[in-house]
């Protein structure tokens, strides 16, 4: 017979079935139109040497048994939704497993390196876009009778700037070739994620400094960058 899981535990029925409890937080998109499922990893049993056995579970979107707690939106990039879900009980056919029972940790940690991949992308293209809104900026704001485009000081900001953007995007690329080619790509995603990140910070501060008072104005792209 089951025992009855502490929070955060999913355990089997003889009507084979998936019963959860515990939470999921920070769902991307959870609890919109263009969300059907979530994946829940849980703890699923013991392992043979006392370990937990985690494995991962495909939940429909707020099914029965569940409640979606308030939405947070975040303050940095595009203004998606993340909400998190509580299972009270939750049933699911022990169809929905995912992969391999027992394997859910591995699948989670395969799927953040994939995503590390995806995050510098992201930063990537900051970076690369507070390089075009300072280059775009610098030759329209004048000083001093001629575009600021033309003092050294801006030059050698806006070149430092495409030097990050240019070596990140390096390194991202060669993540997700080693990862479409089916080769080892851990360590490079982990770079690549590393350093795009900081970089695209660095960059938005500098653009930032490019475009002076205007860029805290909502008003310019580099205000949200």
């Amino acid at each position: 017979m089951p025992v009855a899981p502490r929070p955060g535990r999913c355990w089997t029925k003889p009507t084979d079935e998936w019963v959860i409890n515990g939470s999921k937080a920070f769902i991307t998109n959870s609890g919109t139109d263009i969300t059907a499922l979530v994946t829940v990893t849980a703890v699923t049993g013991t392992q043979p040497d006392g370990g937990k056995e985690i494995s991962a579970i495909i939940v429909p979107s707020v099914p029965p048994g569940s409640r979606s707690l308030p939405d947070i939106r975040r303050s940095a990039g595009a203004p998606r939704i993340r909400t998190s879900l509580q299972f009270d009980d939750c049933r699911v056919p022990a169809a929905n497993l995912l992969g391999e029972r027992g394997r859910g940790f591995a699948q989670f940690l395969r799927t953040l390196d994939e995503g590390r991949i995806a995050i510098a992308a992201l930063s990537v293209g900051l970076a690369q876009g507070c390089v075009d809104e300072s280059i775009t900026y610098a030759h329209q704001r004048h000083a001093f009778g001629r575009e600021i485009a033309a003092f050294q000081a801006i030059q050698f900001k806006i070149a430092d700037m495409e030097v990050r953007a240019h070596t990140a995007r390096l390194a991202y690329y060669d993540a997700a070739d080693r990862m479409l080619r089916g080769a080892d790509f851990k360590r490079q995603a982990a770079i690549a994620k590393l350093y795009a990140s900081d970089i695209a910070v660095t960059n938005a501060r500098e653009a930032t400094q490019v475009h002076g008072g205007y860029g805290f104005m909502n008003e310019t792209p580099v205000a949200r960058m």
